[in-house]
């Protein structure tokens, strides 16, 4: 590189960082600009430690830096890795964070090429498919494609999951309140000296419930569990309270992965963190260590749990009735959500379906964005403990 292209280069290189979502502005490239003279750095590597040093300003920030340094200052065949990004994947384990490249440095690098060179088309025709947002919604997961799903979580990402506010045992101070709070009455006269007892009144107080999601991640429900754990991470980052747990053969805790504000970097600490995606399904044994371990920590305070599964068990339902009841007396609410209620003509036939169905307050489809929509209308209004959506399929 030239010494009087530097300041170019590095400006168009903060330009990328900033469509992809890092905080990086002016004073920062001028700054990047001085420190890289006054180094005098001649190597890749001094470089890097170089612009990271002055760009940077969270570890968050990271992976998405060291993905852009290394196609913008090396990679000269970004066409062909952009074309491999839009072909369809196989379903399976997803890579590591340092293999999986960030959407949004893909749509930045997409966008900036597209600026910077006007006269080459880079022509990639996979949203030939393009779907306005009403048909998208009421389109299924496991039949969109590339362009399509990446317009799902979008859609995703923006959406939250009101829960009814529920009283709890504890009161706090309130003028309007029906009930006279002594100790706190007493300490406001000792305050005045005693001559006088000012009434303190406190009300019971409300909070949203705790919210626990149990999520089959076997090889049947693979495209439904990889667009719900998007989901998921939004409403994690969005309220407290919330417990995540992804099941096949084992029971995974996966909520302080998806705590990370980064969508890609919280999916790749979850793909690391499952050892079992797209295998076989252990209903029975998944609830019976969540109901051993985990239940009495996460299930306080009116929890409302949302079983995210097809129902189809490999052990045919063996104990599945026995832990199901154990975890509906735990929580307020047990909602299922099934992807196969997408049938008009779904029947309760398999025995993990039948020993299930007694057991839970909800069963709803989840499997596509309506869904989505529609579950978090339904919790957002008052539940009975047996409604009648579920009578019809026992």
């Amino acid at each position: 590189m030239t010494e009087g292209r530097l300041a170019e280069n590095v400006m168009h290189f903060a330009r990328l960082l900033r469509a992809a979502g890092l905080r990086i502005g002016p004073d920062r490239v001028i700054d990047c600009i001085k420190a890289l003279e006054i180094s005098g750095a001649q190597h890749r590597e001094d470089w890097y430690w170089t612009m990271s040093a002055v760009l940077l300003s969270r570890q968050e920030q990271r992976p998405i830096f060291d993905q852009a340094f290394r196609i913008f200052w090396r990679d000269p065949k970004l066409a062909e890795k952009m074309m491999q990004l839009m072909l369809p994947q196989a379903h399976g384990r997803a890579p590591k964070p340092e293999e999986q490249q960030s959407q949004r440095l893909t749509d930045a690098l997409f966008s900036q090429r597209k600026e910077e060179q006007q006269s080459e088309r880079l022509e990639l025709e996979a949203r030939l498919t393009f779907s306005s947002r009403e048909v998208l919604q009421r389109m299924d997961f496991d039949t969109m494609s590339a362009a399509e799903l990446a317009e799902a979580k979008k859609l995703i990402a923006e959406m939250r999951l009101p829960l009814p506010m529920v009283r709890t045992r504890r009161f706090h101070p309130q003028r309007a309140g029906s009930r006279i709070d002594l100790r706190k009455s007493l300490r406001e006269s000792l305050r005045e000296g005693g001559d006088l007892i000012p009434l303190v009144r406190a009300a019971p107080r409300e909070l949203h419930p705790p919210l626990v999601v149990l999520c089959d991640i076997s090889g049947s429900m693979n495209p439904y569990a990889r667009m719900f754990l998007y989901f998921l991470h939004a409403i994690t980052n969005d309220r407290d309270r919330v417990s995540v747990f992804v099941f096949g053969t084992r029971l995974t805790n996966i909520t302080r992965q998806l705590r990370h504000r980064d969508v890609d970097v919280a999916m790749a600490k979850v793909a690391d963190a499952i050892k079992d995606w797209s295998g076989g399904t252990r209903i029975g044994g998944s609830l019976r260590e969540f109901n051993w371990r985990w239940s009495r920590r996460v299930l306080g305070q009116n929890a409302c749990v949302l079983l995210v599964s097809d129902g189809l068990d490999r052990e045919a339902g063996e104990g599945l009735a026995e832990e199901m009841e154990r975890l509906a007396k735990s929580c307020r609410y047990l909602v299922w959500l099934n992807p196969l209620l997408r049938y008009d003509k779904f029947e309760a036939r398999p025995a993990g379906v039948r020993a299930m169905l007694p057991h839970v307050d909800l069963f709803l489809p989840v499997h596509n964005l309506k869904s989505l929509v529609d579950l978090a209308k339904t919790l957002s209004g008052p539940m009975t403990r047996t409604p009648q959506e579920t009578r019809a399929w026992r």
